[in-house]
């Protein structure tokens, strides 16, 4: 006897923005393109002076700035073979308001915790 097929739950369509967010935190999620936008913070680079600091491949320093250039968190402009890359950083932005929509609850958390100290610190004073 075959058990009856159970309802898959819909989830619901992807937007534009969602998709825009999940481009934004993959790129995040690896630490040397999190350094390649702290490098980038108030100057343009080549790719070439990118890759200089890390001890991996200039090929695979380009990968990870093309992750960053689908997020758009990089534009790059090309003369000839040379590759300039610039912050830009309008879509952290995006990301700081979709986290900050939650901070009511660390808020709240936070407001316990320091109501808390607060009556240990009066009991310590007594």
């Amino acid at each position: 006897m075959t058990k009856p097929a159970q309802a898959v739950p819909s989830v619901p369509a992807r937007d534009e923005a969602s998709a825009r967010l999940d481009a934004l935190f993959a790129a995040l999620s690896d630490p040397v393109r999190r350094s390649i936008l702290e490098r980038l913070d108030g100057a343009d680079m080549l790719v070439s002076e990118l890759a200089s600091a890390y001890d991996i491949s200039l090929q695979a320093v380009s990968r990870h700035i093309q992750v960053l250039v689908s997020a758009g968190l990089i534009v790059q402009t090309r003369t000839g073979r040379i590759s300039r890359c610039r912050l830009d950083a309008g879509p952290i932005a995006e990301a700081a308001a979709w986290i900050n929509r939650y901070a009511k609850y660390w808020d709240a958390q936070f407001r316990t915790l320091a109501d808390h100290l607060l009556e240990i610190e009066n009991r310590r004073g007594q």
